[in-house]
């Protein structure tokens, strides 16, 4: 039975994760809406018509190169925070990860040149790593078995609508008055060091406090991922679910400007409100994925049900989606509420890990799906040079949904489950 202290210390950890998560979403998905200006701003295609082919190809090369820098850091973090997760406890990688990727957003404010720029990004990936399998793994053990899922829901729901205030600090409404997408890094960076105030009330998880009590314990062996053959299947197949996730958010609506023209849309659609809408989607995804995961009493279902839907609205956003801006944005907003079983799929990597190993394997996993970003945008890039965008984008999207169908179904159904055991 919870005591009122043990209630108070769930409700500021779940507040906590959620501000926290929602601060990192921000950062992730403004940098997708001001690609375009902080690029041309920082003297990409200075001297070049905007609208020429030499300008749109510098423009793509040059954001990819940015995204691959950003996502980089984040496989890279990933796997240092987790480690530290299970060595030195989850507060640590919460509220470190959060200090660092805050004074990453205030510098990418102040760079002058592209490289700069991609520096920073990269050390913003390292310190967005941490926040959320961080966040999910308290909260995971700080609830009781049966409405963990409620908790990693409210994470997750609360969080991504940081990808809707991205969207209007970021200018994904052209009729809106925006500050500008310097003032916008300032933006995050001092709502991230604002979350540091709450610092005090949270506690750590107890089943990490008895695993750390425990010298015969390994934890945080990052390598030990790799050394079960049961447990790296287990391993593969979570960030396999994952990845639809990114390939929606990194190709289609990252480039919609570009999937939007050759679908036959003049003018073409924006990334800013493209992924404003794709977000907007993935808030209601998230807390209905949760939800009906609590219902069917069922990860795997919810997940299943919820990949089909994805299926389905990438197939209509490029079958119809050239018809009218508004179907395409439409179909943005579908497509998020989709792909919003992102919490649900961080929560089920918890639930199939021991508590010496819960933090490196909840924090990579989230990573090494993002981390494929890389993987995909040059795979589309390859492929469009030789079969063309749109063939390209669904050849690409076709195969990761392939693979995350097989990956789920290699799982073990983990609701419920008791999180209070070890991984030899």
């Amino acid at each position: 039975m919870h005591t009122p202290q043990t209630r108070r210390a769930v409700t500021l950890a779940v507040i906590v994760a959620s501000l926290g998560y929602l601060v990192d979403i921000y950062d992730l998905i403004l940098f997708g809406m001001v690609r375009r200006p902080s690029l041309l701003d920082l003297g990409v295609c200075a001297g070049l018509p905007l609208d020429s082919p030499a300008c749109k190809d510098l423009l793509t090369n040059q954001g990819i190169y940015l995204l691959n820098m950003q996502m980089g850091g984040m496989l890279v973090g990933g796997i240092l925070w987790g480690i530290l997760g299970d060595k030195r406890g989850r507060l640590s990688v919460l509220f470190g990860s959060i200090t660092l990727y805050s004074l990453a957003n205030l510098a990418n404010g102040m760079v002058h040149s592209v490289d700069a720029y991609a520096a920073w990004r990269l050390i913003a990936g390292v310190g967005l790593a941490g926040e959320l399998g961080a966040g999910v793994t308290l909260v995971s053990e700080l609830m009781g078995r049966e409405n963990r899922g409620i908790g990693t829901t409210l994470v997750g729901a609360i969080g991504v609508s940081g990808g809707l205030l991205a969207g209007v600090i970021g200018g994904a409404f052209t009729g809106l008055p925006h500050p500008g997408w310097r003032v916008a890094y300032f933006i995050g960076g001092a709502m991230g060091l604002l979350l540091l105030a709450l610092r005090i009330g949270v506690v750590e998880s107890g089943m990490f406090r008895a695993a750390a009590a425990d010298q015969n314990v390994p934890r945080g062996r990052f390598l030990s991922l790799f050394t079960n053959r049961l447990r790296f299947t287990r391993y593969l197949a979570i960030i396999a679910v994952g990845i639809p996730v990114w390939y929606v958010i990194g190709i289609p609506f990252t480039f919609a400007d570009i999937i939007g023209a050759k679908l036959g849309l003049t003018p073409a659609p924006t990334p800013a409100t493209a992924l404003f809408c794709c977000y907007a989607g993935c808030s209601l995804g998230g807390l209905g994925c949760g939800l009906l995961s609590q219902s069917l009493r069922s990860r795997k279902k919810a997940l299943a049900i919820f990949l089909a839907g994805a299926v389905v609205a990438l197939t209509l956003f490029f079958w119809v989606g050239g018809t009218s801006l508004t179907v395409f944005y439409a179909l943005c907003v579908v497509a998020g509420v989709a792909t919003g079983y992102w919490a649900l799929f961080v929560s089920t990597a918890a639930e199939l890990f021991g508590t010496n190993l819960r933090a490196t394997a909840t924090t990579t996993v989230p990573n090494f799906v993002r981390g494929a970003v890389p993987l995909l945008t040059l795979s589309f890039k390859a492929l469009a040079a030789g079969s063309g965008v749109i063939v390209a984008a669904i050849v690409v999207g076709a195969v990761t949904l392939v693979i995350a169908f097989i990956g789920l179904a290699t799982l073990p159904e983990s609701f419920g489950v008791d999180l209070d055991f070890h991984e030899s």
